[in-house]
């Protein structure tokens, strides 16, 4: 099965609500992955919370472009 996000919340202002079509419901604080230029942006609390779920690819976007893997967001503790 490919992994894919079906619903996502902004929960903090580094923090997602997540439910994937396996059935597992996460809430997860991506701070680690915010490294590099791309992410920059999203260490803005304002910013951050415009996540969307795109459901073509099944993950969380942000109008920059930036996007994490589901797979990569699956896998935060």
């Amino acid at each position: 099965m490919i992994l894919r996000i079906v619903a996502l919340k902004v929960c903090g202002p580094r923090t997602l609500d997540l439910t994937f079509n396996d059935g597992a419901a996460k809430r997860v604080d991506v701070s680690p992955l915010l490294e590099g230029p791309i992410f920059a942006p999203l260490r803005k609390v304002a910013y951050f919370g415009k996540a969307r779920l795109d459901p073509e690819c099944g993950t969380v976007v942000w109008p920059n472009g930036a996007d994490f893997a589901p797979e990569t967001l699956y896998e935060l503790p």
